[in-house]
């Protein structure tokens, strides 16, 4: 970075006040987590393998659970391998297929909703972050118009530091609002896809009615903005 420009970055940090520093945090938190799951995003998308699943499925419509079993193995495909472990199952005493595949389908779903709590608690803790720079910026100039010895320049550094934080904070959570938003939908349709997989197979293998639906529950963020 130019070092003029460098400075004046610096600069402008400092005159946003204290509050400055967890803001800060905030923005470095929010770029690691969306290149980490942008970056996981990207792989699992190169491990999908629908002619595999094709396949799976073909064999297990013609009842041989063996040579479905044998197509699965290797596959690092999330449907594929939930199906894989629910047919490992098979024949167990005591064993629910149904069950296996609920297991299976929900490690598959806290893998994928990893860190989303964690963007979801910045997207809301960012603003309210910046209101609090917003306010401390205020009451120094307040402080300041107060005081004996008025000072212009102190009381606009107040306002200055009021806006910073204000504005840094809002940054930071539109910055990270439309890639959660983008990542709760990928898990949304990462759950689809193992709910329609897990009803086929419980259908083919299990015995089940048609019609009938497996349900799995994608992890909940413990807050819900109306923003999103």
């Amino acid at each position: 970075m130019n070092p003029m420009l460098a400075n004046i970055v610096f600069q402008f940090f400092i005159k946003g006040g204290p509050v400055m520093w967890p803001i800060l945090a905030s923005a470095v938190v929010a770029v690691a987590v969306i290149g980490e799951r942008s970056f996981w995003w990207w792989r699992e998308s190169q491990k999908r393998n629908p002619q595999k699943m094709e396949q799976l499925l073909a064999a297990l419509e013609n009842g041989d659970a063996a040579a479905a079993q044998k197509i699965s193995e290797g596959s690092d495909d999330p449907v594929i391998r939930m199906i894989r472990h629910g047919l490992a199952h098979i024949g167990h005493r005591h064993a629910s297929l149904l069950g296996a595949l609920q297991l299976a389908a929900g490690i598959e779903l806290k893998r994928a909703g990893r860190f989303l709590t964690v963007m979801d608690t910045l997207v809301t803790l960012a603003p309210l972050l910046g209101l609090l720079g917003t306010v401390t910026g205020l009451m120094r100039a307040f402080l300041n118009i107060g005081s004996a010895e008025l000072s212009v320049t102190a009381v606009t550094g107040g306002i200055g530091e009021a806006l910073i934080a204000t504005a840094c904070g809002l940054g930071i959570a539109i910055f990270a609002l439309v890639p959660f938003n983008y990542f709760s939908a990928k898990v949304t349709q990462l759950q689809f896809d193992l709910e329609t997989a897990a009803t086929n197979v419980e259908v083919m293998v299990g015995g089940g009615k048609a019609g009938d639906t497996v349900h799995l529950h994608k992890p909940a963020s413990p807050s819900q903005s109306t923003s999103h």
